[in-house]
């Protein structure tokens, strides 16, 4: 994709979304409350994230109780985030290697060091890429859009990126395309975008806001696909219970048929049987009698 259609799409965003979002201005939080709370908002509609960080700090005494909660029960504060179970995870991630690397959760002296050498430092408590940018926008100085997976989408949609640029996670010239001063606002509006078009990515008002930044942007909307094999699933199945029930009215026609015809014969047959076996037993005992008589005779005789 040529630099110049980026950069169209990058100031195209810019210029549109201010109709329709807003800014929540620079986060003056410490580093590490920006740290929880943007592991809170990735992939999160702000508001969400907002209610859910409140909603820490009035459950949970310290930071260090909360590094010492299960996964699960820390999602169980998060019943609104779309995906509560992965921020959970992160927060409880990022606390964990932190007290584990200083025994406290006093980040502050990594503003006054080296820009690099502090995100190194973030980078190796675990933290996402989408959390190192905001840390990097809000606390350390510098110019860094944060970019989560529903930003990605966005931008692929939009024609922003490309798909290799997807794989590796990417949104190459966007800090260019936007000034520094408005580095902030710009990534809030989008993000708040982003995430809209992520848990309704049908919605007609979402579409039609796409459409106004990149025309062609219908051509990879994404599509309906599990509707439409649902339906000739359907179709399918009863087309063959269709089948199959005609197929067994027609082999039940024939099978009462013979069921009807064989009644009698099995009642004719019964009698004569009775009579035959009857008659066979009455002669064995008459002739059995004779013989014993004989015996007693001959001894007799003799006598």
């Amino acid at each position: 994709m040529a630099a110049a259609n980026r950069a169209n799409v990058f100031t195209a965003c810019q210029k549109i979304v201010k109709k329709h979002y807003e800014s929540a201005g620079p986060d003056k939080r410490s580093i590490l409350e920006q740290l929880v709370f943007s592991a809170i908002l990735e992939n999160a509609p702000r508001k969400v994230a907002d209610e859910a960080f409140e909603t820490l700090q009035k459950e949970y005494f310290d930071w260090n109780e909360v590094r010492v909660t299960s996964a699960a029960e820390l999602m169980e504060l998060f019943p609104k985030h779309p995906s509560g179970d992965a921020a959970a995870a992160r927060v409880r991630l990022v606390l964990q290697n932190i007290f584990e690397s200083i025994y406290g959760y006093d980040l502050e002296s990594l503003k006054k060091g080296n820009q690099g050498k502090a995100v190194t430092t973030i980078e190796k408590y675990g933290a996402t890429p989408f959390m190192l940018g905001y840390i990097t926008q809000h606390a350390l100085g510098g110019h860094s859009i944060p970019i989560d997976r529903s930003l990605l989408n966005l931008m692929f949609v939009l024609g922003g990126i490309t798909d290799k640029d997807l794989e590796k996670q990417t949104i190459p010239g966007m800090e260019r395309a936007i000034p520094k001063t408005k580095g902030v606002e710009f990534s809030d509006m989008i993000h708040e975008l982003a995430v809209d078009f992520q848990m309704a990515p049908f919605s007609k008002k979402i579409r039609d806001l796409l459409l106004e930044i990149s025309p062609d942007a219908k051509t990879r909307f994404p599509k309906r696909v599990s509707e439409e094999p649902a339906a000739e699933a359907a179709d399918d199945s009863a087309s063959k219970k269709g089948a199959l029930k005609k197929g067994a009215t027609k082999k039940e026609a024939p099978a009462t048929k013979p069921a009807k015809s064989a009644a009698p014969k099995k009642t004719a047959k019964p009698e004569p049987v009775k009579k035959k076996t009857t008659t066979k037993a009455t002669p064995k005992k008459t002739t059995t009698a004779p013989k014993k008589s004989s015996t007693k005779i001959t001894k007799k005789k003799p006598k």
